[in-house]
């Protein structure tokens, strides 16, 4: 071998060298963030149900570290416990002194009250369980009887029911939909809870139940709809569905929202309703989002999915998503650490404490703000990514991260157009999360019907939630109107509700 022939043997070599260690670094990153998902303690999670085991432990766990930590500051803080609710019923028990106790031990005169001490216990009553019986007197005329007429009986008409020939009140049903989509109790725990009552409720009845009343509250699923489809503003997500009986493997169930985080139950026609709808499809095909959008032309504040490019919306980005990225490199670096995922995250840091700022301003407020402080930031990072991306090799997590964000920018940098815009699509992800932990309780649907009752009965569950409304009391009385003829639509929108 000559000298030529060995100096490109060694190029090659080294250059093989070279791809074998990028590629053991990708593996160990990737090897890095699966363990931290599988093991890592998440910041954005909730509770799931293998978490709720120790839940108890837990919280305890954390008292105990807030007490140690309060010992050593400076300013101690002293807990308070919130009163108990004024309008609950109470029982006024009075422990006093017996007449000879009101005694003076020293002089024997009689001892005058200067006052009292009061503390308040919680007393939980388990749930009652009554069978209304609806007797119906049967008149007929004696004299007709005697004369040979034909008698004719007359009787009061038989009383209103939500499912005709069936045993279930409003309140009855009220309790199940509410124990299986706000609280995540499968139907089957509910038969087995039904039966301490010595009561035989099978789960199929259950669900044949849901079924009809999902039916019922149609309407008002697209009247709330309608009303959705009018907002400046929409944001939407879409999570996986498993169903039993579908062709396809995995089916999805698309989310849809408006309005602010927090609850607002009385607001004023000038504000935004708060609303979250449930749109269910074995696909995940953007036609999905085109169908149910049906033309809608405002902003749509969404992830980096491709899918929502087929809508006439306005694609606004989520700098949540962003973020999320580039915690992932962090996390992929290990101890040796990522200087420009910090560099990344410090900046976004920056862009979200402006909108901490501006958390109450107006509208007007908020955009003026933003082209003044966030946007020299957003063509600060553009130029870092711009550079970045030819520094960083693009299989790598921070590669991913700095690609996602120079695929993204523009609807990334949307934000700042519009005061009525959010910096990400947490409200979405907020929203859709009790579907998320409903499915880890029930696992899957059976059917598609039973897939599209739950898309309409997370809805009205969820909508009058963020309407700050009593949820069990506002579903059976909708149950109710909703089941009499000429129902009053309108009046039944959780916002019109609560004025009631």
């Amino acid at each position: 071998m000559n000298e030529k022939e060995y100096q490109s043997r060694i190029a090659e070599l080294e250059a093989l060298l070279e791809e074998k260690s990028a590629r053991i670094a990708y593996l160990e990153e990737q090897f890095r963030v699966a363990q931290h998902k599988q093991f890592g303690k998440s910041t954005e999670g909730h509770s799931g149900q293998g978490e709720l085991f120790n839940e108890a432990e837990e919280l305890v766990v954390e008292a105990e570290t807030e007490t140690a930590e309060e010992a050593i500051s400076y300013t101690r803080k002293k807990p308070v416990r919130k009163p108990l609710p004024k309008d609950l019923p109470r029982e006024v028990i009075v422990h006093d002194l017996t007449d000879e106790e009101k005694i003076c031990g020293c002089c024997s005169g009689d001892l005058h009250r200067i006052g009292e001490d009061k503390s308040e216990k919680l007393q939980f009553i388990p749930a009652q369980v009554k069978v209304i019986e609806h007797v119906r007197p049967k008149y007929a005329c004696r004299t007709c009887e005697k004369n040979g007429i034909s008698n004719t009986i007359k009787q009061a008409p038989v009383p209103h029911s939500v499912i005709p020939k069936g045993y279930a009140t409003p309140s009855l049903l009220s309790q199940i939909i509410t124990s299986k989509y706000q609280y995540g109790l499968p139907l089957y725990r509910q038969e087995a809870m039904f039966k301490q009552h010595g009561i035989e409720l099978s789960r199929k009845t259950m669900a044949d139940w849901i079924i009809r009343c999902a039916e019922l509250f149609k309407p008002l699923y697209e009247q709330l709809h309608q009303h959705l489809l009018k907002q400046p503003v929409i944001a939407a997500d879409e999570t996986t569905l498993k169903v039993v009986e579908s062709e396809k493997a995995t089916s999805y169930m698309w989310l849809y929202t408006s309005g602010a985080d927090s609850p607002n139950g009385n607001i004023s026609d000038a504000e935004i309703p708060n609303i979250v709808l449930y749109d269910y499809h074995n696909s995940r095909a953007g036609q999905c989002a085109v169908d149910f959008l049906d033309g809608y032309n405002g902003y749509l504040q969404v992830d980096g999915y491709q899918g929502y490019e087929q809508t006439q919306a306005t694609l606004i980005g989520c700098w949540a998503h962003a973020r999320r990225k580039f915690m992932e490199a962090k996390k992929g670096a290990g101890k040796k650490g990522s200087g420009k995922a910090d560099w990344a995250l410090n900046h976004i840091q920056k862009l979200y404490r402006i909108e901490t700022q501006l958390k109450d301003k107006t509208v007007e407020v908020r955009y003026l703000t933003r082209q003044e402080k966030s946007l020299p930031l957003l063509n600060q990072f553009h130029t870092w990514l711009t550079k970045s991306v030819q520094q960083v090799l693009p299989k790598t997590k921070l590669g991913e991260a700095i690609q996602y964000c120079l695929n993204q920018w523009e609807k990334l940098a949307r934000y700042t157009f519009d005061g009525q815009l959010s910096i990400d699509n947490n409200r979405a992800e907020r929203a859709i999360k009790p579907f998320v932990i409903g499915r880890k309780n029930w696992l899957f649907s059976q059917t598609a019907t039973g897939a599209n009752a739950s898309a309409v009965l997370y809805s009205i569950i969820e909508t009058a939630k963020a309407n700050d409304l009593n949820v069990f009391e506002y579903m059976m009385i909708c149950l109710d109107e909703l089941s009499r003829p000429n129902a009053d639509i309108e009046q039944l929108l959780p916002w019109q509700f609560a004025k009631r």
